[in-house]
């Protein structure tokens, strides 16, 4: 298991145009691309987490379920779990929203 800890930084909102709001952390150590499923505590409060690192691997978004409020500027830490899928291109926002929700539904079913 991994932790990543970070300061939330501002990301390009594709997220939050989406539907599916995340808190940005650029990583320190590079981690390998991909969807995975994690955790973080808020205010004494766990939340699931759907995790997308970036092909590269230096920028981590987190959407976090069942989570409304500002992290900007926040420091966060998280806790990795499984990986679910390796990261693709989608021809359009529909197929990504989608797939988006069907990452969520399998995390949600995972023991995190």
């Amino acid at each position: 298991m991994k932790i990543v800890s970070g300061v939330v930084v501002e990301g390009r909102k594709k997220g939050r145009e989406l539907g599916f709001p995340t808190a940005n952390i650029i990583l320190l150590e590079k981690m390998e691309g991909g969807i995975y499923a994690g955790k973080t505590i808020i205010s004494d409060k766990e939340y699931i987490g759907a995790i997308f690192v970036y092909p590269g691997g230096d920028l981590f978004e987190v959407h976090l379920l069942d989570f409304d409020g500002d992290l900007y500027g926040q420091a966060l830490k998280v806790e990795v779990g499984e990986k679910i899928r390796d990261s693709k291109q989608f021809d359009n926002a529909e197929d990504l929203k989608a797939q988006i929700a069907a990452d969520i539904a399998h995390i949600k079913n995972l023991s995190v």
